[in-house]
């Protein structure tokens, strides 16, 4: 039995198809997609038409479960607006069927650009290509800062009122939770934390429009066309929310690789020259929308203490054996950086 089938059994999959009237015959040619690794990703085949199927992993279905539905339920929102995104095809929550929720959504015909095995030929043979790349991400973010979350039925998708003041408490608890975890040497070997934290809190803006808000916008959760610069899709929605969405231009900020390719946690991108620089996605966001960057960097600060946070707790996990220590260390490093660079916005 292939790993897959331990999570998607075939005939149940097909029967359930079936009522859907989503084609006929076997489910043929079924792999898995890499970037699955806290849900299944599985491409398939099954008549004339192919899907892929997203649903949590064994070890995470309670809180799988909650996430599946949220993301399909945000891609159904999204369907005919000028965001790229995979297409919803079919949802379901019953875990009679599968044993826990699901979706099918159209394949993404596209490469992620983060492969230490370089860009596909176009892209790496023209620097004017690799820019773009750049400006397509902020367009995509400025493409979803005008959908109206009410009118496409995500009223209650999050909770926007007080959401940047929840912020620091929030991520804080995060890293508290992993406080017992075996040979983690614990938050004190975060420098600036607790400076960090209380700058956050007595600078956060009170003012703000909100909308649909990502969650983890950066390279690895994109993918582009493979015969252009554009974006095929954003792809891993799971941290998305209804929030303010300059913490999504943050985000890109903060993970975006350095002149030598490489960004925060494990992003890396070769070739990397002709690539935007931070201030060009900043500029350009600027010029494309109606929202106030007055606090921009309040949002880098924040940007870089949640995800350094999110770096750090994957630094427990792996020095309590959960996780891969070589991954580990490496978010670990990108966690101080994304401190140290934070406390220096906060002094300039």
């Amino acid at each position: 039995m292939n790993d897959w089938q331990a999570l998607v059994e075939p005939d149940r999959l097909a029967r359930w198809m079936d009522d859907c009237g989503l084609e006929h015959g076997p489910i043929e040619a079924a792999r898995v997609l890499a970037g699955g690794t806290q849900n299944l990703l599985l491409h398939f085949r099954r008549g004339a038409r192919e899907f892929v199927l997203r649903c949590p992993s064994r070890e995470l279905r309670e809180v799988g479960n909650t996430t599946i539905k949220r993301e399909a339920r945000l891609l159904q929102a999204l369907a005919g607006s000028a965001v790229p995104h995979a297409g919803l095809i079919a949802a379901c929550d019953n875990p009679d069927v599968l044993g826990a929720s699901f979706y099918l959504m159209e394949p993404v015909q596209g490469f992620n650009p983060n492969n230490v095995a370089g860009l596909p030929p176009l892209q790496a043979s023209d620097p004017q290509l690799r820019r773009r790349m750049g400006l397509a991400m902020v367009d995509a973010l400025l493409r979803l800062g005008e959908v109206d979350y009410h009118a496409v039925g995500l009223a209650d998708f999050g909770r926007p009122a007080g959401f940047r003041q929840r912020q620091v408490a929030r991520w804080l608890a995060h890293l508290d939770s992993v406080k017992g975890y075996a040979d983690w040497p614990g938050a004190s070997e975060l420098p600036g934390l607790d400076r960090v934290a209380a700058w956050l809190n007595a600078h956060c803006p009170q003012q703000f429009e909100a909308g649909i808000l990502h969650g983890d916008f950066h390279l690895s959760n994109v993918m582009f066309r493979h015969d252009s610069a554009e974006l095929a899709a954003v792809v891993d929605w799971e941290l998305a929310t209804v929030g303010d969405p300059l913490l999504d231009l943050a985000w890109l900020v903060v993970t975006w690789p350095d002149a030598d390719g490489f960004g925060a946690g494990t992003i890396e991108v070769h070739p990397w020259a002709g690539f935007c620089s931070t201030d060009e996605l900043v500029a350009h966001y600027r010029a494309g929308s109606s929202r106030s960057l007055a606090d921009f960097t309040w949002y880098l600060v924040l940007a870089g203490f949640k995800l350094g946070i999110f770096l750090e707790v994957s630094y427990a996990r792996a020095c309590a054996g959960k996780a891969p220590m070589a991954t580990g260390e490496k978010h670990h490093a990108s966690a101080l950086r994304l401190l140290a660079t934070a406390l220096q916005r906060i002094d300039q």
